[in-house]
């Protein structure tokens, strides 16, 4: 660890030169290793945006409704977030590059099982098996970091981290349209193997991190849990066709509620655990899980309802409607590294809190401009929204990461990983669920009654926003005051 601490903070002692020659190599062989993950957790999440834009063409091929065909995101989602909750496990149980290796044959197997799917069910089931694919690389790719890197560059590697996952979202949808226009959409499978040869062969040689836990799978948790987000995103799912107070409604809230009292008792009474879930004890780690949650709802939940609004209200194209996400996208990409660096540099507090006043202001301007809306004028919001998104998302994480002992950082990745995905998951369902609360039950026009479920849509955009911004100054107060504690009683 000396050799690369030397080797990150560039410091080249000349009577040492084979010194700093073994710094550089050790340096590039964890940058390989992170690469190895990204390309991985890049792919899986590149195929799970590409896809949304054959949903059409896919209910003609294998003759079912769209309604059923979501499922090849939903259900990808949850599994990714159920394989997520399992890897604190794994982690401390397996060697890194055992995890890698699964992932990647994982990654293929799932793949050729899509791009020759005879049938939707053989489909649906090459989905589920390349989520086990990103449930594993994303946390592993965070493992990497936190284990390897010194902690004044934590916060730029995690920019890169958090520049990967923002990429494939912006480049999923162009790429799939692309492929599926020009040749097929099987080949939006076919062409992405080399990328996972290309993994496989740098996780193979360059990832090396050894377990350190011992300790039993708490198969009844993970059991627990999984009914718990299906239940809740099911229910959501419905919420926007049936009556809130309806049992197709109330009936899965409730099991979800039942499910989740029992994971977390099983989790915290149990003989072993699935991921130790008494880190949210810790006041500052509960509210960095809060921030980090309300930023990727309101990430994807947004990002969902923006081009639905476009074609609904501004009588958009769908090809305006989707571009439009497009620079925001990008600019949100570009500015994690740099975001990860100010964090590095100044501290986590001005990064944090800076993205989500961004992001509150960004919701606001849309609820408070929306009458006035155009394709330009959201172009430019949402860019400017997404400038604070990626201000705040990873770097959100890596203070979390560095508030806790280090025996808990799998935990923290594990869980942090998780509530990525299912923010994502159930913030697209409660904002579709809004959106057709009052399409189906308001007056008017369609454009008129979409109007409604943008505002209400918006609205809760920007309240969330604002509570995630109050929790992170209360959680920036906290960490002060208590390292104020711990240097006044040395």
């Amino acid at each position: 660890m000396e050799k690369l601490r030397k080797a990150v903070t560039y410091e080249r002692h000349d009577d040492d030169l084979s010194l700093y020659v073994s710094s550089i190599a050790a340096l590039l062989k964890i940058s390989n290793g992170f690469l190895a993950a990204a390309l991985l957790s890049f792919t899986g999440i590149l195929t799970e945006t590409s896809m949304n834009v054959t949903f059409p063409e896919l209910t003609k091929v294998f003759n079912v409704t769209l309604d059923t065909v979501q499922w090849i995101t939903t259900g990808y989602l949850l599994m990714v977030t159920i394989i997520m909750a399992t890897t604190a496990y794994l982690l401390k149980k397996f060697k890194s590059q055992t995890i890698h290796l699964l992932a990647a044959i994982a990654f293929v197997v799932g793949d050729v099982m899509c791009a020759t799917a005879p049938t939707f069910t053989i489909l649906m089931s090459g989905r589920l098996i390349q989520a086990i694919a990103t449930g594993l690389s994303t946390p592993l790719m965070f493992h990497i970091i936190f284990n390897k890197i010194p902690a004044g560059r934590i916060g730029s590697m995690t920019g890169l981290a958090g520049m990967v996952i923002s990429l494939a979202p912006a480049l999923g949808p162009t790429y799939g349209g692309t492929i599926s226009s020009t040749m097929s959409w099987r080949m939006i499978f076919w062409l992405i193997l080399p990328i996972i040869v290309i993994s496989w062969y740098l996780g193979s040689r360059y990832i090396r991190i050894d377990p350190v836990g011992t300790g039993g799978f708490d198969v009844i948790s993970l059991i627990f849990l999984a009914a718990t987000l299906f239940s809740f995103v099911f229910g959501v799912s419905k919420a926007g066709k049936y009556s809130l107070l309806s049992g197709q409604v109330v009936i899965p809230f409730i099991i979800g509620l039942i499910s989740l009292a029992v994971f977390i008792y099983s989790d915290t009474h149990g003989k072993t655990q699935l991921l130790d879930i008494r880190i949210l004890k810790w006041l500052s780690t509960s509210l960095s899980a809060f921030t980090y949650f309300a930023l990727q709802f309101v990430n994807i939940g947004v990002s969902f309802l923006i081009p639905v609004y476009c074609q609904y209200v501004l009588h958009s194209s769908p090809f305006i409607a989707g571009l439009v996400l497009l620079p925001g996208s990008l600019v949100g990409a570009a500015i994690s590294p740099y975001a990860g660096h100010l964090a590095d540099s100044k501290g986590y507090a001005f990064p944090i809190i800076l993205g989500l006043s961004s992001m509150t202001l960004g919701g606001f301007l849309f609820f408070g401009i929306q009458a006035v809306l155009t394709a330009w004028i959201v172009l430019l919001i949402y860019t400017f929204l997404r400038f604070g998104f990626n201000m705040g998302f990873s770097n959100t994480i890596s203070n979390a990461m560095l508030n806790v002992p280090r025996k808990y950082t799998a935990d923290v990745n594990s869980l942090f990983s998780m509530l990525q995905q299912f923010a994502g998951s159930i913030g697209v369902g409660i904002m579709a669920a809004v959106m057709a609360i009052s399409q189906n039950n308001g007056t008017g026009s369609l454009a008129a009654r979409s109007f409604v479920g943008g505002r209400y849509d918006f609205l809760l955009a920007t309240l969330l926003s604002a509570t995630a911004l109050i929790a992170a100054i209360m959680n920036f107060r906290l960490q002060k005051r208590t390292k104020l504690n711990i240097e006044e009683s040395d």
